[in-house]
């Protein structure tokens, strides 16, 4: 009995050594990202100009918004994990065509954006959690009798050329037989004043550029959404592919702050208040789908 005792003792030594000498989950794995950090006392961030309410230029040109809210809390674990509180941010502009090849080579470390995670681009980036869920939607004039999608049977929509938007109206027509007539615009400004000279009946594009759109307009009220989604698009924040230590960090900063309910805190400052540099109100509320992320965080998509 004395023995057993004796080797339940040292059983339990030995475990109480190995918890003590085991790193954060974020800092367990090696990471490339992290130790360039470091090893330069800096961090470099992606962020976009005009990308809002995600990431964009404030009333005195420095960047803004909800991505880099989320990016500021991700600084802070750093600077307590690598124990360099005067560690330096450097932040670097970027856009659509550079932003992955700029994580690619290691000028940026991690893109506080607006940039949707798929699997393709999985294939030579990573992405933390989800961050955000968009879908395109249909927006119509108040004033239009259009409650639906079915409504919308024979009637001119306009969709922007170039846009994921394209497909999914073809797919949405083709698959409820709308028999709509698509037009293309040249860009977003075109498409929405199309739908509000009444040149059509819709405009089909990402739900949050749609409000973005309709809080800019004059008279907000006068458009709606139309109730039907459809595929869902995942957004993140975005780093070099395989650096598993530095993508645990970011993921376990954003999962901490949607179990404790700063991430919502967050994300309504953004959406469902007045942001700059207008004082402009998305009035864009959390849906169901990001709920479920926050209830249940992945980086996974459909």
């Amino acid at each position: 009995m004395k023995t057993l005792v004796q080797m339940l003792g040292r059983l339990s030594g030995l475990l109480a050594v190995l918890l003590a000498a085991s790193p954060s989950p974020s800092a367990a794995a090696d990471s490339p990202t992290l130790d360039k950090i470091k090893s330069s006392g800096a961090i470099a961030v992606g962020h976009r100009e005009a990308s809002i309410p995600f990431s964009y230029l404030g009333p005195d040109q420095k960047p803004i918004g909800f991505s880099l809210d989320l990016c500021a809390a991700i600084v802070d674990r750093i600077k307590e994990e690598l124990k360099l509180p005067n560690l330096k941010v450097n932040y670097t502009p970027v856009n659509s065509s550079n932003r992955i090849p700029l994580i690619q080579s290691g000028t940026v470390d991690i893109e506080c954006g607006g940039t949707a995670n798929d699997k393709k681009r999985q294939e030579q980036v990573s992405f933390s959690v989800a961050t955000f869920v968009s879908q395109p939607r249909w927006l119509v004039k108040a004033t239009s009798g259009v409650k639906t999608a079915g409504d919308l049977k024979g009637k001119t929509i306009v969709v922007t050329q170039g846009s994921n938007a394209v497909g999914f109206a073809q797919s949405v027509n083709a698959r409820e037989q709308l028999g709509l007539n698509i037009v293309q615009a040249k860009d977003h400004a075109e498409s929405f004043l199309m739908l509000n000279t009444g040149r059509a009946a819709a405009f089909m594009e990402d739900d949050i550029l749609l409000a973005g759109l309709k809080a800019a307009a004059p008279n907000p009220d006068a458009l709606l959404f139309l109730p039907e989604g459809y595929a869902k698009i995942y957004y993140g924040l975005m780093f070099t592919k395989g650096d598993a230590g530095f993508k645990g960090l970011v993921d376990d900063v954003l999962s901490k702050q949607m179990a404790s309910g700063q991430f919502e805190k967050t994300y309504a400052k953004w959406f469902t208040k007045p942001i700059p540099p207008k004082g402009e109100n998305l009035a864009f509320p959390l849906t169901d789908e990001l709920m479920a992320r926050i209830a249940h965080p992945s980086d996974a998509v459909d």
